[in-house]
């Protein structure tokens, strides 16, 4: 009996030692969101101390130690003493917080270093083991990102505050999160049984550590369940689990490491549709913010690869300060509130959007100013250089604003080897097509002759059809049914016919639910005119005007030659507030939403001839093969990842057809097994909170398609987004020699994602996009007197061997995965 008493006790000892309940506590915030920098630093110090069991992890801004600091000067330095204790960690150091998704993966590094060293400033022996955060802020690459800057751990719960979405809910107590690129960080996951909250729309079960939630995870073979919630700084709780309940406070760090059975960690290969997440895609200020984004992000990014170049040519150096500041206002702009509350009122600014645009133009004014004196400039100069920032030679179309200098003259072009260029003139500027060697120049020479160039033009035409040809396509336009295209033929896919002329749908046709009108309004619904604007034997480019209801449209369509991309620059001139969407929203906090179902928003249909199509769409530093039948949802309990970040790429399943679809700003695509690609280009209605997102001005959006053969990988769709993205430069220059010079070349598929002046060396950060992993040939035009490869902190990995050394080339292999980062230190 007393045996049998015994083996009780110690089986009922050891379950309720498997059995323990555990929650992350802390805070959320910032000096750009919620952190009250008169009391809020005092009132944690206060709770810690009259809570030693409490625990805080902390998701702050790293900008609000500077005012801390400032504020309260005695707290701030209690706080220092603090940092590094067992009751507090850091879990999320980057500089504003942001969403990850919706951004370049460049961006989302920068956002941690910069973060980390202004952390850094502040606490010197502050320590990021664990990532976690309040909202969705992931991305699949994050475990790449992540391990690359020294953190072990992350979490992928945001139980408190799902407004914008959510993770998948996938696994037990741990998980091994395997990035695309194959890297593995231990995480805690929004367990299987970690469903959301009924009747909320913004939280899981997980948020209040509840006995519901308790009894889900033992019932699912969870011991040691955990719950969260990362409070936001403004509030005034302190411990956020009052009655104990057999809850212990934990850190993350803690948890995993000494808590969480590793043994049963289960491997996870996060999908970025297990990013479940849906914002006011299609509204004008989702649209405005993601464009001024997007454009920034391009051009600092363009700006610092643009003083490398300089400083290898000419040893020009930028303004590291200008960089750094540079930076900051395009990170800020990335703040996930900048997302998902842009009407809410920022101090000082006015509200998100107000402060957005402010932060964009000054990025966008800084890489002005350093690109601009990346290479030395002559308005009245005898040549054109063309630089090109990507690792790839290049042969576009470019040109070169000519103003004031073509009066009763023309120009002739001639390449460094003395022959002549094709050109065209029109108006005051000059077209010609550019061979630009890889990360690197190719300089043109301009003679002036007598001579005016005679421009034909067809006029205006309206109603009827119109085709533009050159040697790519064939476009046939239909403006009795709106301008929509009646015919695309691509001749590079051997004269495949790329409109699907059976379908209900028209290519190019703008359609949407206007619900005052109570019926789906379409551009095909009234005739276009047409207007040739370019059409030499480099460019043809048409403007069609037509009208959606009683708002008038512009689109602008130019093809190039040689290019597979079909450009459009679409203006939509709306007369009044349209309301848009599914029906006019009343109960914005309710399940069902009618800003969530695509269909009914105003987007730009593109009915393809292509047979049983799956979609590919690529995320920071990776490309995910949708597994999802349709992109259609109507509750927030149900959303389906249907992002555009750069590009979507509709492809055959069984055929050899495809086409690429770019965007210039983060938004959503709609697309399903009997619905075709299209783009969202309009909402208008009640959104979150209630706010009204109406139309105020004119819509502008750009696109570009690019109907191709073979995979995305083949017909390099990654390849032409970067080229979009940073678009070769023509600077007009005094140089008789002529001369052009690579300095970075790589193989095919691999990218050139960053390169920037560090000291007296240049450290370059290479991206393969292709689908072949293992060693890479990268060439220099230099010589190199030391190559390192470094982590994202800038400290050592190894060293790498050159294999040949001339004094004006380097060569060495670099070991890539697919979907992979390597960032290289070269000593010059």
């Amino acid at each position: 009996m007393r045996i049998l008493l015994l083996a009780i006790m110690l089986c009922v000892t050891a379950v309720s030692a498997a059995q323990g309940r555990y929650f992350v506590d802390g805070y959320h915030g910032g000096v750009y969101g919620h952190y009250p920098l008169k009391w809020k630093t005092k009132f944690i110090l206060d709770n810690l101390a009259k809570h030693p069991e409490w625990r805080v992890s902390l998701e702050i801004e790293p900008e609000t130690w500077d005012s801390v600091k400032v504020v309260t000067p005695q707290a701030y330095a209690e706080f220092a003493r603090k940092v590094g204790s067992e009751q507090m960690e850091f879990t999320n150091p980057s500089y504003a917080q942001p969403y990850c998704y919706n951004i370049s993966g460049e961006s989302i590094i920068r956002q941690f270093q910069y973060g980390i060293a202004k952390i850094r400033s502040h606490f010197p022996n502050a320590t990021f083991v664990t990532y976690s955060v309040e909202e969705p802020c992931f991305t699949s690459c994050l475990p790449m990102i992540l391990s690359g800057l020294g953190i072990k751990y992350a979490s992928l719960k945001c139980p408190n505050t799902c407004w914008g979405g959510y993770t998948a809910a996938h696994g037990g107590e741990l998980v091994n999160w395997i990035g695309p690129d194959g890297s593995r960080l231990l995480a805690v996951p929004r367990y299987g049984c970690e469903s959301l909250e009924p009747g909320s729309t913004w939280q899981t079960i997980a948020w209040t550590n509840s006995d519901r939630y308790f009894e889900a995870c033992t019932a699912y073979g969870i011991n040691n369940p955990v719950g969260m919630c990362l409070q936001d700084a403004g509030w005034r709780n302190g411990p956020w689990i009052k009655d104990g309940g057999g809850t212990k406070y934990v850190l993350w760090s803690h948890y995993i490491e000494n808590i969480a059975d590793r043994s049963k960690a289960t491997d996870y290969h996060f999908s970025q549709e297990d990013v479940r997440v849906n914002l006011m895609w299609g509204s004008q200020v989702m649209q405005r913010i993601g464009r001024q984004v997007r454009s920034a992000e391009n051009a600092i990014v363009k700006a610092e690869k643009m003083s490398v170049i300089g400083y290898l040519d000419h040893g020009y150096r930028a303004d590291q300060s200008v960089i750094d500041e540079a930076w900051r206002t395009l990170m800020l702009s990335q703040h996930h509130d900048s997302w998902i509350v842009p009407y809410n009122g920022l101090k000082n600014y006015g509200t998100w959007a107000d402060a957005i645009k402010q932060w964009t133009d000054a990025t966008q004014a800084a890489s002005e100013a350093v690109i601009s004196g990346s290479m030395p400039t002559a308005t009245t100069g005898n040549a054109v250089r063309v630089v090109n920032t990507q690792g790839i030679a290049r042969t576009e179309v470019v040109k070169v604003s000519l103003a004031g200098r073509l009066a009763n003259k023309t120009v002739r072009l001639y390449d460094n080897r003395g022959a002549k260029v094709e050109s065209a003139v029109h108006g005051e500027e000059l077209y010609f097509e550019a061979i630009v060697p890889p990360f690197g120049y190719a300089t043109y020479k301009m003679e002036f002759i007598d001579g005016v160039v005679s421009e034909t033009s067809a006029g205006e035409m309206r109603g009827g059809e119109y085709t533009i040809e050159n040697d790519v396509y064939s476009i046939t336009f239909d403006l009795d049914r709106g301008g929509v295209a009646k015919s695309i033929v691509a001749k590079h896919c051997g004269g495949k016919e790329y409109v699907d002329a059976g379908s209900e749908y028209l290519f190019g046709e703008m359609r949407g639910y206007f619900y005052n009108k109570g019926r789906f309004v379409s551009s095909r619904e009234r005739e276009a005119t047409l207007k040739v604007l370019i059409d030499n034997a480099l460019v043809k480019q048409v403007q069609i005007e037509g009208y959606i209801a009683e708002h008038p449209y512009t689109k602008v369509i130019t093809i190039t030659k040689g290019s597979e991309l079909i450009d459009v620059n679409l203006t939509i001139d709306w007369q009044h507030n349209e309301g848009i969407g599914e029906y006019r929203e009343s109960k914005w906090a309710a399940d069902r939403r009618a800003y969530c179902d695509d269909r009914y928003k105003l987007s730009v249909m593109f009915p393809t001839s292509l047979a049983e199509t799956r979609i590919y769409k690529n995320a920071p530093f990776d490309v995910c093969k949708s597994s999802a039948e349709n992109t259609f949802f109507n509750r927030w309990s149900e959303i389906k990842h249907n992002v555009i970040l750069h590009w979507v790429d509709e492809a055959e399943e069984r055929g050899n057809y495809a086409m690429a679809l770019y965007s210039d700003h983060t938004t959503s695509y709609q697309h399903g097994s009997d619905y075709p690609l299209a783009l969202t280009l309009q909402y208008s209605g009640q959104g979150l909170w209630g706010r009204n997102y109406l139309i105020d001005r004119s819509t502008q959006v750009k696109y570009s398609l690019m109907p191709h053969t073979g995979t995305w990988q083949k017909a390099k769709v990654s390849e032409k987004s970067d080229c979009i993205n940073e678009p070769l430069q023509a600077i007009i220059i005094n140089d008789d020699k002529l001369l052009s010079k690579s300095y970075v070349q790589l193989p095919e598929g691999v990218m050139v994602s960053a390169a920037n002046v560090v000291d007296n060396s240049v450290v370059i950060r290479l991206y393969n996009a292709s689908d072949i992993a293992g060693k890479k040939r990268v060439t220099l035009g230099i010589a190199a007197n030391s190559l390192t490869e470094i982590d994202l902190l800038g400290n050592e990995v190894s060293e790498i061997r050159a294999k040949t050394k001339q004094p004006d080339k380097t060569t060495f292999d670099v070991e890539l995965p697919q979907y992979g980062i390597k960032t290289i230190k070269i000593t010059i």
